[in-house]
């Protein structure tokens, strides 16, 4: 059988019959990889090209079905996709080892099954016995509507997709499937894409639409794995974070077509599997009476997708007996920690520089928003003057490298959701709120500088 080899641009997808560093047409460098072509499968395929051409249409002519989602009854997912999972959408989600991947698939796959539609889970990685314990362990019953395929053959899943003709269709995962046609190994980025591509062509069928969730290896820079054209194929790409020794799984989407990035959804991996956090706020709080308070604690609200969730910061401050004192912030960058204590010691007076400074969240939350960087330096004093801030209390903004507190967004919004969890007082940069707003039971305490915010709550108090 006639072959030849061409090569391809990951970025663009320029064609060329040699290879070459740089790309002619994106000018980007070191991106073509090499493709095996059967030239009679290519011509076949192009006359298939040939006869499936469509003529467009008027995009106001086209009719969107209101029932075009999958809506599971895990709310957290729902959630990150935008209400459900879109009927003819390519979905990819990537996560570290052991997060729990497969766990939360087998769970959907679950869901999904129990609600009449019917699922074709594919795993190249685990036998139909590790997959059939997992669901043992992690589910109360196995719903009828759920086939499973252990195989790493993508033409076997496509037969299979056609005698089964599913609605859901799970891969775990695309990088250890292979086409037939091409000779790369599993894995290659040749293989990856053309599996995908096939994958994407089944989902995008006019006739019998089906919705696909393709599982991603990560690579050690938490990025996934492979060409970021797997990336532009897809409809969406969906993170899970979180330690394999840790309770907390955030899963966020990085591409959504069908909805808002950055959304997120808050599990918890418990033995039965992962549980949907209902209720963040009081997942990400202690409660305490008043005689229970402890220094080093103070509160804020972060912003995570739509929603809002008060969260407790913690700190630890202790004598260094060495040169060096430990910077340890096991929520936010260790540079970003630099910085607010630096402004502390300039601004708040406060001398650092034989002082161990450790930060953590309650519940292990990430913190990704500026917002919150008054209340981390505010838990820092409480620490250094051992003395404990009331649990009614919480502090919103950023603090500048002058000691004055900076505007954050959305300070409306997270006013009223603490007002309406019955908080009593508020900090907040000077002129934070653009608008005069009577809220029912907090106060709001809009200060200039750090050095007032530490004076009024440590001094006044």
């Amino acid at each position: 059988m006639k072959k030849k080899i061409i090569y391809k641009c990951s970025q663009c997808g320029n064609e060329s019959l040699k290879w070459m560093g740089r790309c002619s047409e994106c000018n980007s460098w070191n991106s073509f990889y090499e493709i095996v072509v059967d030239s009679k499968n290519k011509a076949s395929r192009e006359a298939m090209k040939e006869i499936e051409r469509v003529s467009p249409v008027k995009l106001s002519d086209v009719l969107v079905d209101d029932s075009h989602r999958i809506v599971t009854g895990i709310e957290e997912f729902n959630r990150v996709l935008g209400g459900g999972i879109v009927r003819d959408s390519v979905l990819i989600l990537t996560a570290r080892p052991g997060a729990g991947k497969s766990t939360l698939l087998l769970q959907i796959s679950s869901d999904v099954a129990k609600r009449g539609y019917k699922v074709l889970y594919a795993s190249g990685e685990e036998s139909e016995s590790q997959i059939s314990n997992r669901a043992n362990r992690i589910l109360d019953t196995i719903p009828e509507d759920i086939w499973i395929l252990s195989d790493t053959s993508m033409d076997n899943v496509l037969k299979a997709i056609e005698e089964i003709d599913p609605d859901l269709i799970i891969i775990d995962s695309i990088q250890t499937f292979t086409l037939e046609e091409f000779d790369s190994r599993a894995g290659s980025p040749i293989q990856s894409v053309e599996c995908a591509n096939a994958l994407v062509n089944v989902a995008k069928d006019k006739n019998r639409s089906r919705a696909v969730i393709m599982v991603g290896h990560m690579t050690k820079a938490n990025e996934m794995a492979g060409l970021r054209t797997l990336e532009h194929l897809v409809d969406g790409v969906l993170y899970l974070e979180g330690e394999s020794d840790e309770e907390l799984r955030t899963l966020m989407a990085t591409k959504n077509r069908f909805g808002r990035t950055g959304e997120i959804g808050l599990f918890s991996m418990e033995e039965e599997g992962m549980i949907p956090i209902d209720n963040p706020s009081e997942f990400f709080m202690t409660k305490r009476e008043k005689e229970e308070l402890v220094s080093g604690s103070a509160l804020s609200v972060v912003k995570e997708g739509s929603r809002l969730i008060v969260v407790e910061i913690e700190s630890l401050v202790s004598h260094s007996f060495t040169p060096y004192p430990a910077r340890i912030g096991e929520c936010l960058r260790r540079d970003q920690l630099n910085t607010l204590i630096s402004i502390l010691e300039q601004r708040g007076n406060i001398p650092l520089y034989d002082k161990n400074v450790v930060i953590k969240t309650t519940g292990g939350l990430k913190l990704r928003e500026q917002s919150v960087n008054l209340a981390i330096i505010m838990s820092i004093v409480s620490s250094v003057y051992n003395r404990p801030i009331s649990n009614d209390i919480v502090f919103i903004g950023d603090v500048g490298l002058t000691g004055e507190l900076k505007r954050v967004p959305s300070i409306e919004g997270r006013i009223k959701e603490l007002d309406r969890m019955g908080f009593r007082r508020v900090y907040i940069p000077k002129e934070g709120l653009r608008q005069n707003i009577e809220f029912k039971n907090i106060q709001v305490f809009p200060i200039r500088t750090l050095q007032e915010v530490i004076d009024h709550v440590f001094i006044k108090d």
